[in-house]
This record gives structure tokens, C-alpha cells and sequence, in this order.
């Protein structure tokens, strides 16, 4: 096993597996013996991405083949750095048996290092035409004779010493050499990547070429393919509730907020009530925006002290995105007790709660858990890269992304939450240049440099964790600017804005009926109607109660309140989403065969105070029907108030807060305002369908 051995250390493998009979009849015997060769020697021969190079592995391979007599002696050579074992020798045999050649060679459909020998290669009717020195399997005495001329340094190209004996007719024919031109045996990535696919069956996973429909044996990660998502078995994990919590490692966890952004006050609470000790935990926090300042602010006067230590970055001081990146870096490297630095955007909702626990137990220099947008195929990895560099669809993406494929995925780019071993930044990620590039953003830059220091990123998706919001038109002129994400983050809105039990007015029994055709059921939460209550106070251009009223057609109000119309906050959109998303489904159950598009004329904030317009007299609404909320608490907020309906003499004198009164507006429902006597009460009102 060579998977925690360094680039260097482990460059190649030589197999020998010994061969008598036919393959595979019963006498057949064979064995495997591993040799990792130029382990403990410093590698001197280039890297894997431009020429020359190679030259130390023929030099090393030729040195092996010294010792070894056996004429029937079979050995198959591959890379180890950036090689994948699909089957076992019995398959691989069979397949280098049925080739009928001396000395098989893995085969691609690039030329490298030499463009100019393309001419040279022999044509083939079908399959790929060029030789890839990564892989080839052949008997030892041909393998002697085709490496019995090298006498180049460490720093030449094996590649290209191997391609001139294939392009070489006689030499070809003299030792016997064919390529694996239908990757049979071996397959490699570079170039390759859109024909490959990951085959699920019987509980096991092939790798198989969908141009040949071939299951390769050796799958290898050459050149810049070294990225494709592969799963991997959850080993070496060890569980954090068996230690008490004086024994949890210490985290430091970056919070970076670069851009407004919506729910900050949710990320905080969500922060909060991650399962981890308090005291186990140091808080980074980069802030560059001066709207989320208050936020940041009140967090840290409630809870700084519960922490073990908190460093707070504002945007008086002016440091770059980079440069806060690279200090919360160093404050886990500088600190000794740091066993982990947990990078979290503040766009991020973190749903689950043991997502820091659950990482951590999984064991890994760098993980990550997969987060999602809601109703899109976005998450926060990619499943390849293409050759620039850049985002690449993998075929098995979807899967991942939709959890029909479960476990730990090796990817080669993730961003918005990560969380890294503290070792690993002290040693293969110490450089201060981790997120520079010429090219590439930061995060691009940041997990090229990790993949290329050979530190492997995860991410799981075991579990769910939560999601990143999208950040797109995020206004900040209001004072409570969440309210206006109904469109962009729905779902989170929902879940700040709509009242828990709202999920259920729709069952039946659930709906209350306080007076005939008048439905009560709970819609909003207590923060939504906080923050309406405060908007319009923010705004503070209330009416003044009369009957000339320029804000309405026509000029002229017959029953006047005091009030702030929707379109004058800019709200007439958002409300008219929430009346068809949560009035109307309740509408059309209780009125049935009545259809609302949830068109209104007129939608409101009423204020009532006893020196003000404590009361409003009977009358109808210019609507086909009414949505009435109470906006505070009866008892609480004020004393009085309701509504009273004169033809049924029915009235509601304790509104809850949250719930919405339905009522028809016209004929039927002759109604009143009843006195606020203490306090100030409010409502919104929604005339809809006039």
C-alpha cells in the first residue's frame, strides 16, 4: 500500500506475477510481488505535465529486470502516484494472454512528448493509436531487450524512449509490442475523460469505456486528470462522543463575510447551535462589509465570552479577501493547540448541527460537506476540471448531487465550507501564496495549489448539511432586507418568515372558523411580524387618517386608516408572491371552485392607538376577499382591539399574533375595527381580487 507515501517516494510499481500454461486452465499458477521502486530516493525526473522527464523510472526499471531469470516471468509496471487497481491479476492475465503479444502497452489518444513522430505510428483500424508509458505488462527477458539501450539521465523522457522503439518496425517486431488499443487493460485518463463512466453492479464500482464498452483493469490518473471523483472507503475515523469534551480538538473556525449577504443574523444562530464545545472553539471573523457590521456586532456582545478566544477583522481595517484568508491561516498555525482551521462563508446554511463533528471524525487532512442550492445541480465542489483548469461536468456528478450515490468523494475543487487538519497548513500548505494565481480566482488558485502539494480534498455526502444561499440582488436600503428574498432564497425565507404549524392549516380540523365564512390560522412567525412592524416605522410615512388620499385611484378613501401602503417600501411584489403562495392554497380550499390569482389593489400596514385612530367603523372591503394579520401580541403590546362582523355578531377581540383572518370582503361581511384602548396595535391587510 502506497496511497500515504509521497509523489517522489513512490513514482512507480513493478508486479511480477509468474505465469505456467495456458490461461487460464487449472494448472495455472500465479503470484504477486510488489515492488515499490525509487521509494526513499529523491525523484529527479520532471514533472507529470511538461516534458522531458521520466528518465529515472527506465534507469530503475532496467535495474530491477537485472536479477530476474525466470524466461515465463510476466511484469506489469504502472505508475503508483496516480493509478486506480479495478480488478485483480486473474482478469489482468487473462486479458494480457488474449492480446498475444510479448509486451503490452497502455495506449492513448494524445501524442506526447513529440508531435512531430505522429506520422510515424502505425494506423489502427479501431481504438487509440499512441503509446502511454504509464502502464505496460509484458515477460521479463522482452521488457530486458527493450530497455537494454537506455542510457539517458534521470531527466529524459521515458515516454519518448519507448515511443521510438514503437515507431521502430523491426524493433516493434523484435521484442514483440502491441498497444492496449481498446484499454482492455489499461486505461488512461488524459484525454479520456468523456468516455469513461463509473459502473455500479452487484455492490461493486467499474470503471468502464463506453467507446469500446471495455472494463479496464489499471484505470490511470495521467497528466492533469489526476481529479475524477472516485468514493472512498470511511477508514481510520474515530468517534468524538466517546471523549469528553475537555479532549475535543481545538477548531478554529473563519467566518468570511465579502459581499452582503441575506440571514446573517440566521448564520450566527445556526453557528451557535453547532453541537461542539464552546470552549473548544476560536472564532476568526472576517468582515468587509459595513451593512453586516451590527450583526457581527451583536453576536459578539451576547456570546464573545463563551468562546475560547475570538479575533474580529472589520472593514476600518481594509485588508483584502486574500490577506484575511491567509491570517486566519496563521492563527490556526500559530497556535499549537489548533488541531483544525474550519473555513465557513457566511452565504452558507448550516442545517445540521454535528456537521463539525461529523467532519472531524471522518479523519481526513481536507473535507468538505457537500452543500446544495435548493431545486438546482449546483453544489459547492466540481466532479472534474477541464484542461485549463476550469469546471468540468463528471458523469457521475448528478448522482453525488442528488444522493443516489452516497459516501466520501475524492473532488478537485470545493469552496464556501472546508475543514482542514491544522497539520496539513503547517506543512504541505505553510506557503503564503495559496490563493495567487495569474489566471485562476482565489478559490480556483487556492485548490489547484492544495491538489498540486498531493493533498487530497473530500467531500461527503452521507449526511445532509445544509445549503448556500445565493447572494444576487441582495438590496441593503431597508432595514430588514431578508424580508425581500422571497424570490432569490425562498426556502430560507420560508423557514424565517412562515409560521411552523403553517404546514398544516391545510389538514383538515387544523383551519379555526371564529365566525361564519371567516377562516383564522396561523401563517407568520414572530420575526416576520417584528420586522414588518419595524420596516414600516423605519419608513415612517404613515397617512394621516383622512379621507383625500393621493396614494389610491382616484384620490378620495371612504373608510381612512392610518396606514403604509406595500408599494411605498417597494413590497408590492414580494407580498403579491406570499398571498399566492400562502393565502391562495388556503383560499381554495375553503371557497371551493374559487380561483385567486392574487391580484390586490391595496395592501397595508394599519396602525391603531387610542390618540390616533383607536377604532374604524363598519363597512365592507373592496375585495372579493380579505387577509387580516395581527402583527403583535393582544395583552401584551396593546389592550382591545379586534374585529367584530355586525350581520353574524361575532367578534375576535384576542387576535393571535401571526394568524390571518380570510373573510370575504363584499355583502356578506359588514365589519368593524374595535377600539385599541392601551398600547399601539397593528395589522396587514390585504384587499384581494377587487
Amino acid at each position: 500500500k502506497t496511497s500515504n507515501l509521497k509523489f517522489w517516494e513512490c513514482q512507480f510499481t513493478v508486479i511480477h506475477c509468474k505465469l505456467y500454461g495456458l490461461f487460464p486452465l487449472p494448472n495455472t499458477v500465479y503470484y504477486r510481488k510488489i515492488n515499490v521502486l525509487g521509494r526513499g530516493e529523491t525523484w529527479k525526473g520532471g514533472d507529470y505535465m511538461s516534458p522531458p522527464g521520466g528518465g529515472q523510472k527506465v534507469r530503475l526499471l532496467k535495474s530491477a529486470l537485472e536479477d530476474i531469470q525466470d524466461e515465463n516471468r510476466v511484469i506489469l509496471f504502472v505508475d503508483s502516484y496516480d493509478v486506480i487497481f479495478s480488478s485483480g491479476p486473474r482478469e489482468l492475465l487473462k486479458k494480457f494472454q488474449q492480446a498475444k503479444h510479448r509486451v503490452v502497452f497502455s495506449a492513448e489518444t494524445l501524442i506526447w512528448p513529440d508531435r512531430h513522430l505522429e506520422d510515424k505510428h502505425p494506423h489502427v483500424r479501431e481504438g487509440k493509436r499512441f503509446l502511454g508509458a504509464g502502464g505496460f505488462i509484458g515477460y521479463a527477458p522482452n521488457l530486458k531487450k527493450m530497455l537494454s539501450d537506455w542510457s539517458g539521465a534521470d531527466s529524459d523522457s521515458d515516454q519518448l524512449h519507448f515511443t521510438k522503439i514503437y515507431i521502430n518496425p523491426e524493433k516493434r517486431k523484435s521484442i514483440n509490442i502491441t498497444l492496449d488499443n481498446k484499454c482492455r487493460l489499461f486505461q488512461n485518463l488524459h484525454g479520456a475523460l468523456d468516455e469513461v463512466v463509473l459502473k455500479f453492479e452487484d455492490g461493486r464500482v467499474r470503471a468502464r469505456n463506453v467507446l469500446y464498452d471495455t472494463l479496464p483493469v489499471i484505470i490511470h490518473g495521467n497528466g492533469p486528470t489526476k481529479v475524477k471523483p472516485f468514493t472512498v472507503m470511511i477508514q481510520n475515523s474515530y468517534d468524538l462522543l466517546i471523549s469528553s469534551e475537555s479532549e475535543y480538538p481545538v477548531v478554529v473556525i473563519g467566518i468570511f463575510i465579502q459581499q452582503p449577504t441575506p440571514f446573517v443574523t440566521v448564520f450566527f444562530e445556526r453557528l451557535l447551535n453547532l453541537k461542539y464545545p464552546k470552549n473548544r472553539l476560536q472564532l476568526f471573523i472576517y468582515n468587509q462589509e459595513s451593512h453586516h457590521g451590527p450583526h457581527v456586532r451583536t453576536f459578539l456582545e451576547y456570546h464573545e465570552s463563551e468562546y475560547q478566544g475570538v479575533k474580529l477583522i472589520g472593514p476600518e481595517e481594509d485588508i483584502d479577501p486574500v490577506t484575511s484568508r491567509n491570517i486566519g491561516f496563521d492563527m490556526c498555525r500559530d497556535n499549537i493547540d489548533c488541531e483544525y482551521f474550519f473555513s465557513v462563508d457566511v452565504d452558507v446554511v448550516l442545517k445540521n448541527e454535528d456537521t463539525l463533528r461529523i467532519l472531524i471524525e471522518l479523519n481526513k487532512p481536507f473535507i468538505a460537506p457537500m452543500m446544495t442550492k435548493p431545486r438546482l445541480l449546483w453544489t459547492n465542489f466540481w466532479g472534474a476540471l477541464s484542461a485549463d483548469g476550469y469546471y468540468a461536468r463528471s458523469e457521475d456528478y448528478v448522482d453525488i448531487v442528488q444522493r443516489h450515490r452516497m459516501g466520501l468523494w475524492n473532488v478537485p475543487y470545493v469552496s464556501h465550507i472546508f475543514l482542514m487538519k491544522a497539520d496539513a497548513l503547517r506543512t504541505d500548505l505553510k506557503d503564503p501564496d495559496l490563493f495567487e494565481s495569474a489566471t485562476l480566482d482565489p478559490d480556483m488558485a487556492f485548490c489547484s495549489k492544495v491538489r498540486n502539494k498531493g493533498v487530497f480534498m473530500f467531500v461527503t455526502n452521507v449526511h445532509t448539511y445544509g445549503r448556500v444561499l445565493s447572494t444576487e440582488n441582495y438590496q441593503t436600503n431597508h432595514l430588514h432586507n431578508d424580508l425581500w428574498q422571497v424570490f432569490e432564497n425562498p426556502v430560507e425565507w420560508e423557514e424565517r418568515y412562515i409560521h411552523e404549524n403553517y404546514s398544516n392549516v391545510l389538514k383538515d380540523g387544523f383551519i379555526e372558523t371564529p365566525c361564519p365564512d371567516v377562516y383564522w390560522f396561523p401563517v407568520f412567525t414572530d420575526v416576520a411580524c417584528k420586522h414588518l412592524i419595524e420596516e414600516m416605522e423605519h419608513f415612517g410615512q404613515w397617512s394621516g387618517g383622512g379621507n383625500t388620499d393621493n396614494r389610491i385611484q382616484g384620490g378620495y378613501e371612504n373608510v381612512p386608516t392610518i396606514d403604509i401602503h406595500m408599494n411605498q417600501v417597494g413590497y408590492e411584489k414580494e407580498w403579491q408572491k406570499f398571498l399566492l403562495d400562502y393565502a391562495a392554497p388556503v383560499t381554495e380550499k375553503m371557497f371551493p371552485g374559487y380561483y385567486t390569482r392574487a391580484q390586490f389593489d391595496l395592501a397595508f400596514v394599519v396602525r391603531y392607538k387610542p390618540d390616533e385612530q383607536p377604532a374604524l367603523r363598519p363597512h365592507h372591503d373592496a375585495s372579493t376577499f380579505t387577509i387580516n394579520i395581527a402583527l403583535n401580541q393582544v395583552g401584551i403590546d396593546y389592550q382591545g382591539g379586534g374585529c367584530r362582523f355586525l350581520r353574524y355578531n361575532c367578534s375576535i377581540n384576542a387576535p393571535r399574533r401571526g394568524w390571518a383572518l380570510l373573510h370575504p370582503g363584499r355583502l356578506t361581511h359588514y365589519h368593524e375595527g374595535l377600539p385599541t384602548v392601551e398600547g399601539v396595535r397593528y395589522i396587514v391587510v390585504s384587499f384581494v381580487d377587487p
